[in-house]
């Protein structure tokens, strides 16, 4: 009965972190401008706007309507994505946009795999895509980094292929670390987007092998 109800209250609280971070989520993107919405994300290829476009994507698509474009696009999961953000950003306005996370604030969706913790990495990654991306100096709470960083092991790595092997990530906000080898120092969000597989803007991180996850200057 104990664990049932620490199950129970762990969901709960899971969910209580999706429903902030897609209201604040949506406070924030009303905000930004015009040529803020168009500006390169940390994803590869996609604008702000291409990621908040899929952010809601599970929230308007039905299943039969998901498994149509997967069929289109050859069973391409990747290819799928892409092409049903990239369309969704240039059909709806950046208030409707903002808006689809407003207003499913509290959708019980969830990826594939992982239950209500990974729809709210899916939901605090790709919020991050954008604001690291564009520069935007917004703070995740602790309690739902916490909730994330413990849900970091070798399986959700692979699955978001990012490679720390031979890297010990060493949080300098938080007494968290994760890994062995040479010390990678950074904020804890920071470090999260690593384990997700994000490379990010220079002098976000510290280390000998902080290098190895920065973006090129190019890329930024």
């Amino acid at each position: 009965m104990g664990n049932t109800t620490a199950r129970k209250g762990r969901s709960a609280d899971v969910r209580a972190a999706i429903a902030a971070e897609r209201r604040e989520l949506a406070d924030l993107l009303d905000t930004l401008r015009t040529d803020q919405w168009n500006e390169q994300s940390l994803c590869a290829g996609w604008r702000a706007r291409d990621v908040a476009a899929h952010m809601s994507m599970g929230f308007r698509l039905s299943l039969p309507a998901t498994l149509g474009e997967l069929v289109k696009a050859r069973g391409n999961l990747h290819r799928m994505t892409d092409r049903v953000a990239r369309r969704d950003a240039a059909a709806h306005s950046t208030t409707e946009l903002a808006a689809f996370l407003r207003d499913n604030a509290h959708h019980p969706w969830t990826p594939p795999v992982g239950g209500f913790a990974a729809a709210l990495g899916h939901d605090v990654v790709h919020g991050l895509d954008i604001t690291v991306g564009l520069g935007l100096g917004r703070r995740l709470p602790e309690n739902r980094l916490r909730i994330l960083l413990e849900e970091i092991r070798p399986g959700s790595l692979k699955f978001f292929g990012a490679d720390l092997d031979g890297v010990r990530l060493c949080a300098e906000d938080l007494d968290w670390s994760y890994g062995s080898g040479s010390p990678v120092f950074g904020a804890a969000q920071d470090l999260l987007l690593l384990a997700y597989g994000r490379r990010l803007p220079d002098g976000k991180l510290r280390g000998e092998s902080s290098g190895r996850f920065t973006r090129p200057a190019e890329e930024a």
